[in-house]
């Protein structure tokens, strides 16, 4: 009996747990894309189900690795299910080891929020904003590194 109980302690600390992903309605995320500070932030929107935004994530880590020490702020917003959070996303996060910030939104009131984020965003992913102080660029894009590389310099100038 002893003998399982330092296995089942042992398999414990051996796990690989994903920090508690946090979930807001749009109120909540709000502040998180709307900062005022000195850094330039990444905001991407994606989802697991979307081809081109798992195909881009690479991309973004490299920028949020590469970056980081020159005051660029990197988050993921997951737009996935949330009855997937689960099953599917917290997966996904631990197979491809993400290091940079993931949020997820959960909010059914996609016409408050799509516009609010961006007057000409169709709601279509990947999407990313760029922004520092007074400046802010939406993209309802998919990006190469090059690309994706680019427009993160185009804020540090």
């Amino acid at each position: 009996m002893k003998r399982n109980w330092i296995i089942l302690i042992l398999i414990c600390f051996a796990c690989d747990t994903i920090e508690e992903l946090k979930v807001y309605n749009y109120d909540g995320l709000a502040p998180l894309i709307n900062k005022t500070d000195d850094k330039v932030h990444v905001v991407n929107f994606w989802a697991t189900w979307c081809a081109p935004c798992v195909k881009e994530l690479p991309y973004f880590e490299k920028i949020n690795k590469e970056y980081k020490a020159n005051g660029v702020e990197l988050l993921l917003v997951s737009l996935d299910f949330p009855r997937k959070y689960e099953t599917k996303l917290k997966p996904f996060l631990k197979e491809k080891q993400l290091k940079s910030k993931v949020v997820c939104l959960n909010d059914v009131d996609q016409n408050r929020w799509i516009p609010e984020i961006d007057t000409t965003w169709s709601g279509a992913i990947p999407a990313t904003i760029i922004y520092k102080g007074g400046k802010r660029k939406f993209y309802e894009k998919s990006f190469t590194y090059e690309e994706l590389e680019k427009e993160v310099q185009q804020f540090l100038k």
